[in-house]
């Protein structure tokens, strides 16, 4: 690992998790001696719950580790030394070439393994955000231990009450008004939250008419179209506050022209960035929003079919896209909240590289200073 990766390494050691980091060595040693991380851990092979995993935008040099190509990885970190970051880690990605022989041969985890299926649940997600994590994981009948997914109370309600909100003209359609709705609305709420199988959700596939297994897939995408409707909304005071300290922000130390240079490129860059990707996500929020008015309001149940079968490839764009968004707010938040020392101009560097390479479209290249450095 190059210098400056390293120094980001030890970055993550003190971070929280984020959509695009699960840091599981925090976890590790924040919840070693509860006894839900020992019964249920997220992975039974030691090093592996103890790393950190990173959903990492591939780089020129690293597209050919796949096939297919892929822009999006699943990056497994092992550190050499747990106590001290800055000495590096060892890597490798979910599903690059010759995957399976370099677990078995690094961490004598076989074909078959239960971690080998976690990882692959994991890598199918866009993003590491805990609700979908945990969702994406019980659903196959895998449920690690609560710490594992930092998800408060307050906001499990909060996104139970943005739910009913949505789906209320769905139960209305089907019920009309009245108590008998308010009940059914939080009944459905429940089900298409916890993926609890009931009579609604199967009407609603049988008026849809898809195969059960489209339906699964698709109800859970859709599940995750509202959980990333609720986190734009809720994030946008969020967001506006970030682009614009963004552009203001300042390093503490003297700065030469080439990271002068760079500073003030990637302020404007960044800025504009964090906005095309919030318009990308609200874009593709637009589909389900237009198919789902279809059939609640315009009574056409196929554009809302249609959207069910396309939610998978659409999901993973979303996800892409909001994931990297809030990575951008939860680790500003991190690292320049109330009380946070001041950030040098070499790490102001790393965060600016970090942030650009997360939010590069996928038509964009990181800027030719981060492929140098």
């Amino acid at each position: 690992m190059t210098d400056r990766a390293i120094r980001n390494l030890a970055h993550l050691r003190r971070s929280a998790s984020t959509a695009r980091v699960l840091n599981l060595l925090k976890v590790c040693h924040e919840h070693e001696l509860d006894a839900d991380w020992s019964a249920s851990p997220l992975f039974h092979t030691p090093v592996l719950n103890r790393s950190l995993i990173i959903k990492h935008r591939l780089r020129r040099d690293e597209l050919d580790a796949f096939r297919p190509r892929r822009q999006v990885a699943t990056k497994i970190i092992i550190p050499i030394d747990t106590a001290d970051l800055k000495s590096g880690g060892r890597y490798l990605f979910v599903g690059q070439r010759h995957f399976e022989r370099t677990m078995r041969e690094a961490f004598g985890v076989e074909a078959g393994h239960p971690d080998l299926t976690t990882l692959t649940l994991i890598d199918a997600l866009p993003s590491l955000d805990p609700f979908l994590l945990r969702e994406q994981l019980r659903r196959s009948g895998i449920e690690p231990a609560p710490c594992y997914f930092s998800i408060s109370e307050n906001d499990l309600t909060r996104m139970l009450q943005f739910v009913e909100g949505e789906i209320r003209p769905l139960v209305t359609l089907s019920l009309g008004g009245g108590a008998d709705a308010a009940g059914s609305i939080r009944r459905l709420a429940d089900k298409i939250l916890s993926n609890a199988p009931g009579d609604r959700m199967e009407e609603l596939q049988k008026t849809l008419q898809l195969r059960p297994a489209e339906y699964q897939e698709g109800v859970f995408c859709w599940k995750g179209f509202l959980y990333y409707k609720w986190v734009l909304a809720s994030l946008s005071q969020d967001i506006t506050a970030v682009t614009a300290a963004v552009r203001t922000v300042k390093p503490i130390g003297k700065t030469d022209r080439i990271a002068r240079e760079y500073l003030d490129r990637g302020r404007q860059v960044l800025g504009d960035r964090i906005g095309e990707v919030c318009e990308e996500a609200a874009r593709t929020l637009r589909i389900y929003d237009d198919a789902y008015a279809d059939l609640t309001q315009d009574a056409r149940p196929g554009a809302f079919r249609d959207f069910l079968l396309r939610a998978p490839r659409l999901f993973t764009s979303l996800g892409e896209q909001l994931g990297a968004i809030q990575h951008v707010v939860s680790f500003w938040r991190f690292r320049f909240g109330p009380g946070a020392p001041p950030v040098g101009v070499e790490e102001l560097i790393d965060v600016f590289m970090d942030f650009e390479t997360g939010l590069a479209g996928r038509d964009h290249d990181p800027d030719p200073y981060i492929l140098a450095a």
